[in-house]
Parts: C-alpha cells; sequence; structure tokens
C-alpha cells in the first residue's frame, strides 16, 4: 500500500511506472522510488538471509546504516536496497548469507 495522501506533504504526485523483477517476478515500481521501498508496496517483507542461522532480514534502518536490506541487485551483492533506486528491467534478487561478488565466468 502506498501513501498518496500525507498529512503534512499533501497529495503526494504521480510517478512513472516500471517495473523490476524480485527473484525472476515482475513487481511494479515507481520511478525513483528505493528498491525497498517497492518490495515493501509488494507485500515483500524479507531481503535476505542471515548466514548462521538462516534467519530473514528486511527493511530496519531504512537509511543505508545497517545491512539488513542487503539484496543482490543486478548481479552485485550487498547492495543497500532502502538508498538505491529502481530502476526499469532492474533484477533484484534474495541474499542467503554473504554472497560472493560473481566473475563474468559465472555470468555465462
Amino acid at each position: 500500500m502506498r501513501v498518496s495522501e500525507h498529512p503534512i506533504l499533501g497529495t503526494l504526485p504521480e510517478a512513472e511506472s516500471v517495473t523490476i523483477y524480485f527473484d525472476g517476478q515482475p513487481i511494479p515500481a515507481r520511478a525513483d522510488e528505493p528498491i525497498a521501498a517497492a518490495l515493501m508496496n509488494a507485500g515483500i517483507r524479507a531481503f535476505r538471509t542471515t548466514a548462521k542461522r538462516h534467519e530473514p532480514r528486511g527493511i530496519f534502518c531504512a537509511i543505508g546504516r545497517c545491512t539488513d536490506c542487503m539484496m543482490i541487485v543486478d548481479g552485485v551483492p550487498n547492495t543497500r536496497t532502502c538508498v538505491t533506486l529502481v530502476r526499469d528491467g532492474m533484477q533484484v534478487e534474495t541474499q542467503h548469507g554473504l554472497a560472493a561478488m560473481r566473475t563474468e565466468e559465472d555470468k555465462a
């Protein structure tokens, strides 16, 4: 659910609609919103799992200071999704534990 009417900011302007892909599934998003906001709007709350206990993590600080929202974005692991803005066609993947950087051979 998106906020469209705010008690202080008033009516929020419409934004261009784009599509991102979460674990291969299309997710509607608003251009230039944080990835985490688009995922939360789509009902997705778990962004990664911890390395030791495999516990789910999602948005926590929402200002890029913690690591709870880290995901693999366009092949780049450990991306803080609360401060990374969506782009049309972006590929976002759940990160399991500590992710290593992918090489060109891994992508082929």
